[in-house]
Order: C-alpha cells, then structure tokens, then sequence
C-alpha cells in the first residue's frame, strides 16, 4: 500500500468556490431534471425561476473561481502522484479540468440565451432584472433549447468522472490526493 502523499493544499476560498460550485451544479441539474417532466403549474414556474437563479449564481461563481486561479495558481500535483500517473492520466486530469471550466460558462450562458430568445427575462433572485442576452425570437429559443440541455448532460457527465477519479485517488491508489480540496484538515 502507498504511504499518502503530503500534498500542497488548495486555499480555503479555492476550497469555498468548489464545494459551492458543487452543490450548485447538482442542485441546478436536479431542478432542471424535475421541472422540465411537470406539467405546467405555479410549482413548475417557480422551478424554472429557481434554476435560472442558480444558474446565474453558478455563472457568477465561476468568474469569481477562474479570476482566483488566474491569481493564485492551483497546487500542482505532487511528484509522487505524477509518477504514478500513466500520461493518458495526466491528459484526462488536464483535459477534464479544461472542460469543466469551459461548461461552468458554457451551461448558464445557453440557458440565459434560451431564456432571452423565448422572452422570458431572468430577474435574478426576483430583485435584479438581467438584461435579455439574445434578442426574443422563438426560432432562436427553440435552437438554442437543446443546446443547453446537451451541454448540461456533458458537465455532469465530467462530474462523475471527475468524483470517479477523486474516489479513485482516495480508495484505489490511497495517495491522499483528495485531502487537498477536503477543508478542515
């Protein structure tokens, strides 16, 4: 068995933008899930306010999230852990980290544009009015639907990956590579 590594940690606001970043993608896609099967109701409107909400939460916590990497570099992965990496590892981390961030984006701004061109504005929270991303045009809002909805499936098919190879790390290889992002320790 491999002794676990100790490994540079992530900052505690690093830590803050993932858990919450976390919790949010899997509450959005939940929602999204549920809503879209109801017909249609008070309950489901609501819904469907709830989802652009954390939709646009998640937008903003990903700006804040990128601008803090670009600032404060992430820890890299130690030594040990990378020598047991074969390099089709190493693509899948990189790959899967650059995709994240690229649908953190990519999934809130289809949803936004889908909402605008249906016509339906987001009024953030119910305080703060958006203004409308794309112009209405219901051909557009009917292109861009699944667009989001493609786009949704693929972050959280990465996310399973991404938790597969965090459990992996933890329970398979044992290399102490997930206390990392785990606060508290």
């Amino acid at each position: 068995m491999k002794q676990p590594v100790q490994a540079a940690r992530y900052s505690g606001l690093a830590m803050a933008f993932h858990w919450l970043l976390a919790v949010a993608i899997v509450g959005a896609f939940g929602v999204g899930l549920y809503m879209t099967g109801l017909s249609m109701s008070p309950t489901r409107l609501k819904l469907y306010n709830w989802h652009k909400w954390a939709g646009m939460s998640i937008l903003a916590l990903s700006a804040g999230r990128l601008l803090w990497r670009l600032w404060r570099r992430p820890p890299p992965l130690p030594d040990a852990v990378l020598a047991g990496m074969p390099a089709w590892q190493r693509t899948a981390h990189h790959g899967t980290h650059v995709a994240l961030y690229l649908l953190f984006f990519a999934v809130p701004l289809a949803g936004w544009a889908y909402s605008s061109a249906a016509g339906f504005p987001i009024v953030w929270f119910g305080v703060l009015p958006l203004p409308d991303f794309v112009p209405a045009d219901k051909a557009l809002a009917e292109a861009i639907k699944p667009w989001h909805g493609w786009l949704a499936y693929a972050l959280a098919t990465l996310v399973v990956l991404h938790v597969a190879a965090a459990l992996k790390h933890q329970l398979v290889d044992r290399d102490g590579l997930l206390a990392r992002m785990v606060p508290g320790r």
